[in-house]
């Protein structure tokens, strides 16, 4: 069986930039065994996998270890693929994710797709001393939401400065661990790290902002926000609170499109 393969740079308006996914729609599931075999063979941070089912797409991501319940840049690719290779004429696709419920991509006529994804439930907790270690450096609050740790510093400057112990980190029993502070140019900047997961950074994480948001709504008082993840690689997202949902929005670019034999 061949099966058609798309590589898509998300959150970015260049290639080389934002955070690449790797895309497979099919025509009916595939085990997940053989999904993650895939996702490990790509050994991007996401591949996901998307099956049409009336009006609506299915779709699940996989990292090359795990599958995880919900990926944002690699949704915003899935649409990308769709608009533009499946001749989707609509202008918003609606997907169904069996661990994370709805969730929609809409596309604007100046090329920015909008994701609307549900938003998470953030708890303060006193900060946790292997988290600090793991990191470098304490944070004047942690916060934990459904899959993260929150870690909030004073500064950009500190957080492209965090150095963070991959090794440690991998022990947390959590996804991932998202660090963040006021931006120079942007509302906020972050960073995502999840070596648990098989991802030691991850270049721009869609999903992390579904807390990002929430948190920075509060402190910032304002619901429409700019911000930027800085990984090596770098991206630039515009986000949109809306209470118990979240809008991130951001570019995609193609870089390859293949076939795999399976």
């Amino acid at each position: 069986m061949r099966q058609k393969i798309y590589q898509i740079d998300a959150f970015t308006n260049r290639t080389f930039g934002g955070n690449p996914a790797a895309v497979c729609i099919l025509n009916s599931w595939l085990s997940p065994e053989l999904m993650q075999k895939i996702a490990q063979e790509n050994n991007l941070a996401e591949t996901a996998f998307a099956v049409k089912k009336d009006e609506q797409y299915e779709i699940r991501w996989f990292t090359p270890e795990v599958e995880v319940d919900l990926c944002g840049h690699a949704t915003l690719a899935t649409a990308f693929v769709l608009f533009h290779f499946y001749e989707f004429e609509e202008n918003t696709i609606q997907f169904y994710s069996p661990r994370s419920g709805n969730l929609s991509v809409d596309k604007a006529d100046n090329g920015w797709l909008t994701l609307d994804f549900p938003t998470d439930h953030l708890i303060a907790i006193q900060n946790v001393d292997e988290l600090d270690v793991a990191i470098g450096q304490s944070p004047i609050k942690t916060l934990k939401g459904k899959t993260d740790y929150l870690m909030v510093y004073r500064s950009q400057k500190e957080i492209e400065a965090l150095e963070p112990n991959h090794h440690l980190l991998a022990q947390l029993d959590v996804r991932g661990v998202i660090v963040t502070a006021p931006g120079d140019e942007v509302d906020f900047v972050s960073r995502f790290f999840a070596p648990a997961c098989g991802v030691p950074e991850d270049p721009v994480t869609g999903s992390a902002h579904t807390s990002l948001v929430p948190y920075w709504t509060e402190v910032l008082q304002k619901t429409k926000m700019t911000a930027k993840q800085l990984s090596k690689r770098g991206g630039d997202l515009v986000c949109e609170y809306l209470g118990d949902r979240v809008k991130i929005s951001g570019k995609a670019v193609l870089y390859l499109t293949g076939e795999i034999d399976i």
